[in-house]
């Protein structure tokens, strides 16, 4: 059970086994701990971002010219330029024409991080999330046996990838090799007790057929500090029940073109967030279908660097369209703005569609729905953080908190779609040029090449460099 093995002698658990006493004993109700610890990665040096304009999510503040100190990991000062003192030594990135904003933070984000419990040790889907800005994820589905491993190893720096949480394997309440049984509070504490035992900070309560054990799963969660999330399955009702219940948050889309003020005075009481996935977004032509429609995919760069050719064209070179107002994702995304308006919580979840790109994509479609872009930002930034517990640590650009930022050519407040044009990815203080993910500021390491550029055809990679101007101090 996580870092408990658990024994027992054979005699004390069989009763017909010779030595087995008159009544056999409860099982040990602990383990012999394996678990063990290990150092979480911190870099060395400072690391300063000098005249961008910042968008910190401090509220609606915007520096139009300022500057962002970071030690180790952590930011220690921003502000604007004349009044942020640069320490002798550190790492310049001249910010001039760039803009800087958080980390992306994509709460329903599925991706492959192993396969039959290997580890790659360079997985090319988390270097395309973190080359599109994305810094944090959350996966409310995946494996057990892999997912955590990865995190781990993130966060000891034996692997690049972005901050990872998961609920790991789902609670199934329908038939299936991994149907978890609850008919009690009990068999739901046991439940949601061996998931946080081997590291998840939420669980997915998904097809849990009756109200009353998913209402027992979030009492159990509750106990433990943990974060429930369910499946809607594209039915408005049991939407509403997961809302009236208390459950973290309603994922993907509610099914319906239009709320009223039933809807949205009971949302605006409970404490529920909102992660809507619009690029799979239930009741019509999904989200992700729009942007494969319009926009010519298989000629983004940025999105080919990271992701073999043969996964980007299979989707999108042969493309479905439609007439624009049959397009159901805008109606999704204009009631994620009216829940906004009164005040829910609506984040970022691109549900792992195309790799980084995806989570650009759902922005987007934020600001098509009605949001205005700082809204749509904070969106995809702080109230995701929310949404995790984690608003002390991430989402935001302040003194204290963990260096996750997205260092970004151009203006998304002048156009928005400058969002996916990300120069540098700062995560835990390392900084990496996007466009390759060579590591460079106080440190210069290249990744190596992934398997199909290793046949010859796609160019050599770039060497990693300082990405400063020339006479800066380093």
């Amino acid at each position: 059970l996580g870092p408990e093995l658990f024994g027992q002698t054979l005699n004390l658990a069989f009763a017909h086994l010779e030595g087995s006493p008159g009544e056999l004993p409860d099982p040990p109700e602990s383990g012999r701990q394996i678990g063990f610890q290990a150092v979480s990665d911190v870099p060395e040096g400072s690391v300063v971002v000098r005249g961008a304009k910042i968008i910190t999510m401090r509220g609606d503040e915007v520096i139009p010219k300022g500057s962002i100190v970071i030690k180790g990991n952590r930011i220690v000062a921003v502000g604007p330029v004349d009044a942020v003192e640069i320490p002798r030594g550190a790492h310049i990135i001249e910010g001039a024409g760039l803009t800087v904003i958080p980390g992306l933070v994509d709460v329903h984000q599925h991706g492959p991080h192993g396969s039959a419990e290997i580890i790659p040790q360079q997985n090319w889907v988390a270097y395309s999330w973190l080359s599109f800005g994305v810094t944090t994820i959350h996966d409310p589905s995946n494996d057990t046996s892999t997912i955590f491993a990865a995190s781990e190893m993130a966060r000891a720096g034996q692997i690049v990838s972005p901050r990872v949480f998961s609920t790991g394997t789902i609670l199934y309440g329908a038939a299936g090799s991994f149907k978890a049984e609850i008919e009690n509070l009990d068999d739901a504490r046991f439940h949601v007790g061996r998931m946080k035992a081997v590291g998840a900070i939420s669980v997915k309560s998904y097809n849990q057929p009756r109200r009353d054990q998913r209402q027992q799963v979030i009492t159990a969660a509750r106990e433990l500090g943990m974060m429930v999330v369910p499946e809607g399955g594209s039915l408005l009702q049991h939407n509403l029940t997961m809302i009236v219940d208390g459950h973290t948050g309603v994922e993907h889309s509610i099914p319906v073109a239009n709320i009223y003020d039933d809807i949205r005075r009971l949302w605006s009481l409970s404490e529920t967030g909102y992660t809507p996935t619009l690029v799979v977004g239930y009741g019509g032509i999904w989200g992700e279908n729009y942007w494969y429609a319009h926009t010519n995919v298989w000629e983004n760069d940025r999105l080919l660097a990271f992701v073999p050719r043969e996964r980007v064209d299979a989707r999108s070179r042969r493309r479905v369209i439609a007439p624009k107002e049959e397009y159901n994702h805008v109606d999704n995304a204009r009631i994620c703005k009216e829940l906004t308006d009164v005040g829910v919580k609506v984040n970022l979840g691109a549900h792992g569609q195309r790799e980084g790109l995806g989570s650009h994509w759902e922005m987007w479609m934020f600001a098509q729905g009605g949001m205005t872009v700082l809204e749509a930002i904070r969106a995809c930034t702080w109230n995701p953080s929310f949404y995790l517990g984690m608003e002390g640590e991430i989402g935001s650009i302040e003194p204290g908190k963990l260096a996750d930022l997205a260092i970004l050519d151009g203006d998304p407040l002048q156009d928005i779609r400058n969002s996916q044009h990300v120069r540098f990815t700062v995560l835990n203080g390392r900084v990496y040029d996007s466009s390759t993910m060579n590591e460079v500021g106080n440190f210069s390491r290249g990744r190596k090449e992934f398997y199909w550029e290793r046949g010859g055809a796609a160019p050599k990679l770039v060497p990693p460099t300082c990405g400063c101007l020339p006479g800066d101090p380093h």
